[in-house]
């Protein structure tokens, strides 16, 4: 069966001073249609060139990489963006919300970039997205009119809207309070459970606990890749468990 993700013995090397950087020293791993996966790490570790490279932000300096089962380590930044709008949706700690633009104008942004449905539809989507994250009577609101929790919901409706296969999530409640984090992370729930990949960095255990995946990073290298208990969630207790020992 093929996965959604491949990554085989990716590496990725920044030249500072005299001693090069292993960001990423030789990392392979698979993720399947579905999945929910957090991956964790101290600063440092490689989390975020992870996620930069699996978003076709950044390109690998060596190895390989499938999406969908198409190889991309090796495109140019122009290809990497046709691929980003098509396959990939983003969910950013700071929102990315352009602060004179409704809510429904921000959903519907990135079909305007695609071209893919008419106006009608494509308004039609995005009232059916806003609805589906709790928002159905906000789509004119501005994000200064929106609380942080809302804000993040309108940056998830927007990052589903070309129906892509994969999510990606860069500490998504880092910029939120208690209760709208435990909102975000339940909807994350919500759409993994319909069949939704997520791919999440996170530092904390009390978010990667609601993930059925947890890849553990260290120097750039993967320090374990629990997907134990038939891939039940953990508990907190036991997700900061499980990066102690892989820390140690």
């Amino acid at each position: 069966m093929s996965h959604l993700i491949e990554i085989r013995d990716l590496k990725k090397i920044y030249a500072q001073g005299e001693e090069p950087v292993h960001a990423l020293d030789g990392v392979s791993i698979d993720i399947d249609e579905g999945e929910f996966v957090a991956i964790m790490g101290a600063s440092g570790s490689g989390k975020s060139t992870m996620l930069n490279i699996l978003g076709c932000l950044d390109t690998p300096t060596s190895g390989s990489y499938m999406l969908d089962g198409l190889e991309v380590a090796a495109r140019s930044r122009k290809e990497l963006a046709v691929i980003r709008n098509k396959k990939l949706g983003f969910v950013f700690q700071n929102f990315n919300l352009l602060p004179r633009t409704s809510a429904i104008e921000q959903v519907e942004l990135p079909d305007l970039y695609m071209g893919r449905l008419t106006r009608r539809e494509r308004r039609k989507r995005a009232l059916m997205l806003l609805e589906r994250v709790g928002l159905g009577g906000r789509g004119t609101h501005k994000p200064s009119e929106l609380s942080g929790g809302q804000q993040q919901r309108v940056a998830i409706a927007r990052a589903l809207m070309n129906e892509p296969p994969v999510l990606f999530a860069d500490e998504p409640t880092g910029n939120l309070d208690t209760k709208s984090s435990i909102e975000i992370m339940n909807l994350f729930t919500e759409l993994s459970n319909e069949g939704i990949t997520i791919v999440m960095v996170t530092h904390e255990d009390d978010i990667a606990a609601y993930a059925k995946r947890r890849i553990v990073m260290r120097d750039g290298k993967v320090m374990t890749d629990d997907k134990a208990d038939g891939g039940k969630r953990k508990t907190t207790e036991e997700v900061a468990e499980l990066v102690r020992k892989a820390l140690a």
